[in-house]
């Protein structure tokens, strides 16, 4: 397939890049285990988009380099496929639109546009027409322009902020202290973590929830002993809370797409004779892995804990409730 070609090339192009001493037809068919001809047919590909590639002599074998000059064009410490590989992913931050964040990434984009050489950029253009990244769903941060730099701010410069934060299941705002420690970006939202003096706990807020924000003249300091990564090691997504062993079984014909992701770090999978998958988790509350169970439908069924079970046919009972009400199902279902 075209998409693994040019795959491979842009490997075989790294390669040749990050090796000094250059590398031989021999030692790149062995590396991407590819036949000889195959290897120079990459090799003649590569030259044909424009990428200066030559060989040397050395020890009876042909080495392949860069054209030495067409490194000196890249500002250090970068290299050609880094640059690229930058690029690339430049789709990636469209979700910032109308943020600092995005102005200052496209402006930082606009830079790689115009170093890396015509062949480079060329090279990109056939690639991205195979491969492109997206993120969905997502919101329209540009409306939260001025509070994400504030909260910026306030994390570069470790400044406790004043907010009024409206939470998802509250109807009315609360005023908080915070010490903002890191501002994280998951599953297309933004947060902000920190010290929430109200709770005195470290907590998460959504950003776009904060309805008013102010920066105090008061410093804070992170505790030494703080990491996201073990703040949010339990969370099956975000959300916190008493930690649970959680086991959801797979029907067969769902085994092989759920069981070759990793839904959380915890997992572990059993395959049973039957060709069910038994996922079991260690998790931080429940209603994420409850909404997870839901979206999976006749495809997954909680084996524990009990907290969990009555939690899904809760949700289950209250939509058959809502379709009764709401849709013309004909009685004869109405009866099953």
């Amino acid at each position: 397939m075209r998409g693994d070609q040019l795959a491979r090339q842009w490997r075989i192009l790294r390669a040749i890049e990050a090796d000094k001493n250059g590398l031989t037809i021999a030692e790149i068919a062995e590396q991407e285990e590819i036949s000889l001809r195959t290897a120079y047919r990459d090799i003649e590909a590569l030259q044909a988009a424009g990428f200066p590639l030559y060989y040397e002599k050395f020890e009876g074998s042909n080495r392949w380099f860069f054209v030495d000059t067409y490194k000196f064009k890249v500002p250090q410490p970068f290299t050609v496929t880094e640059l690229m590989s930058l690029h690339l992913y430049s789709d990636l931050v469209r979700v910032f639109r109308g943020t600092p964040f995005y102005e200052a990434l496209e402006s930082l984009f606009k830079k790689v546009r115009v170093t890396l050489p015509p062949q480079a950029l060329n090279y990109l253009n056939t690639i991205q027409s195979t491969f492109q990244v997206g993120i969905k769903p997502f919101k329209e941060y540009g409306r939260f322009r001025e509070i994400l730099s504030q909260v910026n701010r306030a994390a570069l410069e470790s400044l406790r902020l004043e907010i009024a934060y409206k939470s998802l299941t509250s109807e009315t705002e609360a005023l908080r202290k915070v010490d903002p420690y890191k501002v994280w970006f998951f599953d297309g939202t933004l947060y902000l973590i920190g010290h929430c003096h109200l709770r005195e706990e470290v907590r998460t807020f959504v950003l776009d929830r904060i309805r008013m924000l102010r920066l105090t003249e008061e410093h804070f300091e992170i505790p030494p002993d703080f990491s996201l990564e073990d703040y949010m090691k339990h969370s099956f997504k975000v959300m916190q809370g008493d930690l649970y062993t959680v086991r959801i079984r797979i029907s067969a014909e769902w085994a092989r797409y759920i069981g070759e992701k990793i839904w959380h770090e915890s997992q572990k999978a059993e395959k049973l004779p039957d060709g069910r998958l038994d996922l079991t988790f260690q998790v931080a509350g429940l209603e994420e892995i409850k909404q997870w169970v839901l979206s999976l439908g006749p495809q997954a069924v909680v084996m524990e804990p009990t907290e969990l079970i009555e939690l899904v046919l809760a949700d289950l009972s209250g939509a058959r409730m809502l379709y009764d009400s709401e849709t013309a199902i004909p009685q004869r279902m109405r009866e099953r």
